[in-house]
C-alpha cells in the first residue's frame, strides 16, 4: 500500500513540473527579475502588452500570500538597464526605478 502511494504521489508531482515548469503562462518564476518576466512575457506565445505584462510581473509588498492582502502595496518595477520598458512604463503610468 505504502509503495502504491508514494509511486502515485510522484508520478503526479513530475506531471506538474512537466506541465507548469517552463510555461511563460504560469506568470512570474521566483528566479525571474523584473525586466526578464517582462521581456518573457511580451515575447511569449500569448505576445502581452505592456500593461498586461507588468500586471502579472510586478510584485507586492506582501509577496502574493492572501495574509496582509489588504495592506500590501505594488513594489515598483525595477527597470535598470533596459531603456525601452523604461519608455513603455513611463507611456503607461507604472511605477518603476532606473
Amino acid at each position: 500500500m505504502r509503495k502504491t502511494t508514494t509511486l502515485g504521489l510522484s508520478i503526479l508531482a513530475v506531471g506538474g513540473i512537466l506541465l507548469g515548469g517552463c510555461s511563460s503562462e504560469i506568470g512570474r518564476l521566483p528566479s525571474d527579475t523584473d525586466v526578464s518576466c517582462l521581456r518573457k512575457q511580451m515575447a511569449g506565445p500569448m505576445f502581452l502588452s505592456f500593461p498586461l505584462a507588468a500586471n502579472t510581473c510586478q510584485r507586492l509588498t506582501n509577496h502574493g500570500l492572501v495574509l496582509g492582502e489588504k495592506n500590501a502595496k505594488l513594489i515598483p518595477l525595477n527597470l535598470k538597464g533596459a531603456p525601452d520598458l523604461q519608455k513603455l512604463a513611463q507611456e503607461y503610468g507604472y511605477s518603476y526605478t532606473p
